[in-house]
């Protein structure tokens, strides 16, 4: 059957659209001053007689317009009832729960995507990403830092989900360069990197630790740091951020998680934010995830103030 809803602005009441399906469709239209949001509701009569009910907030509905102009899904027709709820919490009452802007917010949810390994809704979302201002550049950038914190393995597939998505677009690559390092300095700039996020005493961690696992401080400092952090397309605070959205998404590693949870936190991405990020990814990695970010969040938060505590008693 064809989607016959119309769209119809009305000042001051809202207006409620019921399209009735029994064997054909016909349209009617209420006024209810009580309400203050245009919603779109849909009735559907089967055979036996049940009738289902679909309501979309404007506000959901213009942010998935903005997302996808003009695309209508196809969970409209074969699951109304789970597509109403969904669309309404993730794009109504989350994105409205907070003053996060729309760049930032698309930025954490590519990252929480990739962490947790949702390729085939990283796909769908990459171009909304794009249509939200996130540069082609910033979602490389976001896909490249992935890697020392998944693995190869895992990234993968979204190294080609992306390369696609640009294509479809006609955006010509290899993008313009970013690296700022070279073999010879990465090392070093690895370094400062750790040390303008984490403080002074980042300083000799590529030589710190036992002789047998020392090399993997090298490695996180001339590697991670050094090949990844120092990348142009991204700031500090930025790619802490996402750090922060591929550990929270995959889980299994919340010491890691608290770790960077506190660099954020160094770094100005306060309390306050992450807990903003962690809102709107809810969505799209669930609850039990994201309440463990909370937890290391608020672990982290309460260990910094003791060691500022600490410091102004000595």
């Amino acid at each position: 059957m064809t989607d016959r809803r119309k769209r119809e602005g009305v000042s001051g009441s809202s207006v409620f659209f019921f399209i009735s399906f029994t064997y054909g469709f016909h349209l009617e239209s209420e006024l209810s001053s009580s309400l203050k949001k245009l919603k779109y509701k849909i009735k559907r009569s089967f055979n036996e007689g049940k009738v289902m009910e679909m309501s979309i907030t404007e506000a959901a509905r213009k942010y998935h317009e903005k997302m996808f102009p003009g695309y209508q899904s196809k969970f409209l027709e074969t699951d109304p009832e789970f597509i109403e709820r969904f669309d309404n919490f993730a794009f109504d009452e989350v994105v409205s729960s907070d003053d996060l802007d729309d760049r930032t917010r698309m930025m954490a949810m590519i990252a929480v995507l990739i962490g947790s390994q949702s390729i085939d809704e990283f796909q769908a979302m990459a171009p909304a990403a794009l249509n939200f201002g996130v540069t082609p550049v910033e979602m490389k950038e976001i896909v490249y830092q992935a890697v020392p914190y998944l693995g190869i393995g895992r990234v993968f597939p979204f190294l080609h989900g992306i390369n696609d998505v640009l294509e479809d677009r006609g955006i010509k690559l290899p993008l313009e360069p970013q690296a700022s390092t070279t073999t010879e300095n990465r090392l070093q700039a690895g370094e400062q990197a750790m040390v303008d996020i984490m403080g002074e005493s980042m300083k000799g961690f590529a030589e710190s630790g036992p002789e047998e696992s020392c090399h993997i401080n090298r490695w996180l400092t001339d590697n991670c740091f050094g090949d990844y952090y120092t990348r142009k397309g991204l700031d500090l605070k930025q790619r802490e951020m996402i750090t922060f959205c591929f550990l929270s998404a995959q889980g299994g590693c919340e010491p890691q998680l608290v770790s960077h949870a506190a660099n954020n936190m160094l770094i100005g991405n306060d309390k306050e934010f992450l807990i903003k990020i962690i809102s709107q990814c809810i969505p799209f990695i669930g609850y039990p995830r994201s309440l463990n970010a909370l937890r290391c969040v608020n672990e982290a938060a309460e260990t910094l103030k003791k060691e500022k505590e600490t410091k102004e008693h000595v």
